[in-house]
């Protein structure tokens, strides 16, 4: 008896439960639904910002690998004109951004192209950066599908004018995919506080001329 008295009330701090961890994301795929294109279908932005993804001996992971090859397929569709890739410099040895550069021009991008950001520890802080610190006012936000909503909204929170393309990996890992579609309800839930706060960077610094410098280059070629 005892347990069917708190049944009722148990079912429905279950649903506020379940309800609370996934009404945040499902507020981002509807709030960058028209933000979101394919690399034949997004509109032309100076700047790609590729987010990092962890390296491994000194090698992008596969889900990284996807993400800059995505980024070089935009780069030579013209949809891009510069490459920000911004990843943790935190520790000795780690170095994700320049591992991201070299990654881009073994598949034949330009190094005069990439812009490299040792400071973009998360989401957030690698929008904040690349318009603050970079300048960047418009962007096409580069990574998995799975995060692609999260990182839209929140580099467009930041003040970019960001759109977005998302790489399907499902096929290629199918374990760190899954992973990642279970993680984005709490992360989004995580964003919704960084949405309210908007605290700085952990890192900003001086503003950095690098991306204005390649985008005057190609202007004067």
């Amino acid at each position: 008896m005892r347990l069917r008295r708190w049944a009722a009330p148990l079912t429905v701090l279950a649903g506020l439960g379940v309800y609370t961890v996934l009404a945040p994301l499902a507020w981002a795929y509807a709030k960058t639904a028209d933000r979101r294109a394919g690399p034949e279908d997004v509109p032309d932005a100076p700047v790609a910002l590729v987010l990092g993804a962890g390296i491994r001996d000194g090698r992008p992971t596969t889900l990284l690998a996807r993400r800059l090859d995505l980024a070089a397929d935009l780069y030579r569709r013209g949809k891009v004109r510069v490459l920000l890739v911004s990843g943790d410099n935190r520790v000795r040895g780690y170095d994700e951004p320049t591992v991201m550069r070299d990654h881009l021009i073994a598949r034949g991008v330009p190094e005069r192209r990439i812009v490299r950001d040792f400071a973009g520890l998360d989401t957030w802080d690698s929008c904040v950066r690349a318009k603050r610190i970079f300048g960047v006012e418009k962007v096409t936000v580069v990574t998995q599908n799975f995060h692609l909503p999260r990182a839209v909204a929140l580099c467009r929170a930041a003040g970019l004018d960001a759109w977005g393309v998302g790489d399907d990996s499902l096929a290629a890992r199918p374990p760190a995919t899954a992973f990642g579609y279970a993680r984005e309800p709490l992360a989004m839930l995580k964003a919704v506080a960084t949405l309210i706060v908007r605290p700085d960077p952990a890192v900003l610094g001086r503003p950095e001329p690098g991306v204005r410098q390649a985008l005057a280059e190609d202007d004067a070629g």
